[in-house]
């Protein structure tokens, strides 16, 4: 596993520096890349994606496991020592790759029951998490280490300052729970903020049987007024008789609805139209 040293001495030998622009804060605690390796539960057998690999060091644990790893980095200046790092390990696979533009379904192939694992850079991590529920059912589980800002987001119950319209996109596909904090003296650069694993698992099915436009075209009407009360912040497309057929009090405000409350009124709202 890298140290600090190893991070250091890598950054050099490439001519290199953490970049900004692409969130770059790399891990330099061995026992922390270990201990996301075993929360992932993975073995031989199982196909892990790793967004943002950078130099390896979450990789190197991943591959003692002995599941398949699928190391993703955007970075053209690391790729090259990454996949040198690589060699010894058969069961690891780089690809140069941006997640957020690639091809996911080309990526990942017909094969199902895969499991991210990620060192996420705190720009790409909502949307990328949104996105990969949305459309690439393949991913099957996610354990993602993000600021423990968005980790609480993901996470959060209703009634809560940090419940919001991402926390009910995720709900409606997956459960999710914050699986342990990541002090940040762990990474170099040192970010100013903790980070934490977010351990997020999709369902079988959807929470509920709400067509998925609707209920997020509703939920994030709401959210965009979140202190206003239903009645007024979807006054514009929902009557309230949708409110009463669907069983909610419109006097409620958003982050009072969980997920189900949200599927009920969205299917009540797509009968009324």
């Amino acid at each position: 596993m890298h140290n600090g040293a190893t991070i250091a001495e890598l950054l050099a030998r490439g001519g290199l520096s953490p970049r900004r622009d692409l969130g770059q804060n790399f891990v330099t605690d061995p026992n922390t890349v270990r201990r996301i390796a075993r929360l992932a539960e993975v073995g031989p057998g199982d196909r892990v994606v790793e967004v943002g690999a950078g130099f390896g060091s979450l990789t190197l644990a991943l591959a003692e496991t002995g599941a398949e790893i699928l190391a993703v980095e955007v970075d053209r200046g690391i790729v090259p020592l990454l996949r040198e790092l690589m060699l010894p390990h058969k069961n690891v696979t780089v690809v140069e790759a941006d997640a957020m533009r690639t091809d996911w379904r080309e990526l990942l192939g017909d094969k199902t029951g895969w499991t991210l694992v990620a060192n996420l850079p705190y720009n790409v991590a909502t949307p990328l998490v949104c996105d990969l529920l949305d459309g690439v059912p393949q991913i099957e589980r996610m354990l993602v280490m993000v600021q423990r800002e968005a980790a609480e987001r993901f996470c959060a119950s209703p009634r809560t300052p940090q419940y919001g319209a991402v926390t009910v996109k995720i709900a409606y596909w997956a459960t999710a729970r914050i699986a342990g904090m990541v002090p940040a003296a762990v990474f170099l650069p040192r970010p100013k903020v903790e980070s934490a694993l977010a351990d997020i698992r999709r369902r079988p099915q959807p929470a509920t049987e709400a067509n998925s436009t609707d209920l997020f075209h509703l939920m994030r009407t709401a959210f965009g007024q979140r202190r206003k009360m239903l009645r007024r912040s979807l006054a514009d497309i929902v009557s309230p008789a949708v409110f009463d057929e669907a069983g909610i009090d419109a006097a409620r405000r958003p982050e009072e609805l969980d997920v189900h409350e949200w599927g009920r009124l969205a299917i009540s709202w797509r009968a009324a139209q």
